[in-house]
């Protein structure tokens, strides 16, 4: 018999609560199943299951708060036998396993509807009004509770402010979070920065002619571009792909790139758009806009806060033009985009206006040096005159 453990979520989760089962005792589960939700200063979270078997026992109820590495439930694996036991007693496996947590043996959950999803700020600003979520109709991805549909169920009375700022609150949570997480960067990863402005102009040409041809759902967003030729610099230089974990670098051949995510009701998510490497880009397309909807509506995989092995972030879109950012520990580098600026620049020595757009990259000096983050923006440059290619 196996335990399934409250994963961690990221370098800055201590803890998370229980908020839903999907599974009771006796179901069957196949590796990648989501079995749990649980709510983190992230929001919340479907946590999945990677070996495949049959749950005994549910040993954390929901509503309940336990640290990460807290056995949430025993299982046992494919074409294990069940185990033997007395009529009305748990097995000797199963008391082990409850007496770690000191507490009687968990009876499965009743069966009951599915909750609705809602954010950490829209919970908590509800449980401020009084106001049942369950019987409010969601406008966010999905059906999703935000933050609007809680203030405006509460009626004109309720005060006209979104989040708050004092302690407790999911906001207040998420950036204590973040905070924690980039004070730690800030201590233990000796980072280098680099810069280098990139011609967009022929990316931008090749994707305006793509789209007007293409359906509105097929339409690609230039964002998909930087992603990809990204992931195919980092084929080339790979010492920027991975985790500094125990004093020692781990590269990944694989390339899962963390997409920095703003949320609505305030804070930040970066999920893990997986393999951007072997995908194309009408792959990733539909997989890019999918992550950031379920991102923003509450829908995450546990998996997706735990594989990023590189951040990619951006702030064009607030008008930014260079963005200096802090690396996400274990990760070794992170690249940031600002917006696209009108230059004019020399073309076959004549002066051309042309659209571009300043990368940046921040990266460990424990595992790359500035002369390998230089190739590297400039495999970013090269890849990104010659978008057909990607």
């Amino acid at each position: 018999m196996s335990k399934f453990r409250l994963p961690s979520l990221g370098a800055d989760m201590e803890s998370a609560t229980l908020r839903e089962w999907f599974v009771k005792p006796g179901d069957a589960v196949k590796k990648g199943d989501i079995v749990a939700a649980v709510e983190t200063d992230k929001g919340i979270i479907d946590i999945e299951i990677f070996e495949a078997g049959t749950i005994e026992t549910i040993l954390v109820q929901p509503d309940e708060k336990v640290p990460v590495g807290t056995p949430l439930a025993t299982y046992r694996g494919e074409g294990e036998p069940a185990r033997k036991t007395e009529a009305g007693k748990v097995g000797k496996a199963e008391k082990k396993i409850v007496a770690e947590r000191e507490k009687p043996p968990a009876v499965a959950p009743v069966a009951r509807a599915e909750r609705k999803r809602i954010s950490p700020a829209a919970r908590q600003r509800a449980r401020e009004l009084g106001v049942d979520p369950e019987t409010l109709r969601g406008t966010g991805p999905g059906g999703a509770i935000t933050l609007e549909d809680v203030v405006s169920s509460a009626g004109p009375a309720a005060p006209a402010e979104t989040v708050s700022e004092k302690p407790g609150t999911a906001w207040a949570g998420m950036r204590r979070a973040i905070a924690a997480a980039m004070a730690r960067s800030k201590k233990e990863i000796p980072h280098y920065y680099l810069s280098t402005s990139i011609d967009l102009t022929p990316a931008l040409s090749w994707l305006e002619e793509r789209n007007a041809e293409c359906p509105l759902p097929a339409r690609m967003v230039y964002a998909v571009l930087l992603l990809k030729a990204v992931a195919r610099a980092l084929g080339k230089i790979p010492e920027l792909n991975g985790f500094f974990v125990d004093g020692a670098v781990q590269f990944y051949s694989d390339v899962h790139i963390g997409v920095a995510i703003s949320l609505r009701g305030g804070g930040l998510v970066v999920p893990a758009l997986r393999n951007v490497h072997s995908k194309d880009l009408d792959s990733l397309m539909p997989e890019f806009v999918d992550l950031v909807n379920r991102a923003r509506g509450g829908h995450l995989r546990g998996s997706e806060l735990q594989d990023a092995t590189i951040t990619v972030t951006s702030l064009g879109e607030q008008g930014v033009e260079t963005v200096y950012p802090i690396i996400y520990p274990p990760q070794l580098a992170i690249v940031g985009f600002g917006s696209i600026v009108e230059r004019v620049r020399p073309v076959d020595g004549k002066p051309q206006l042309r659209r571009v757009i300043n990368a940046s990259l921040a990266a460990d000096h424990r595992a790359s040096d500035g002369h390998r983050g230089a190739l590297f923006l400039a495999e970013i440059d090269r890849l990104l005159q010659e978008p057909e290619k990607l």
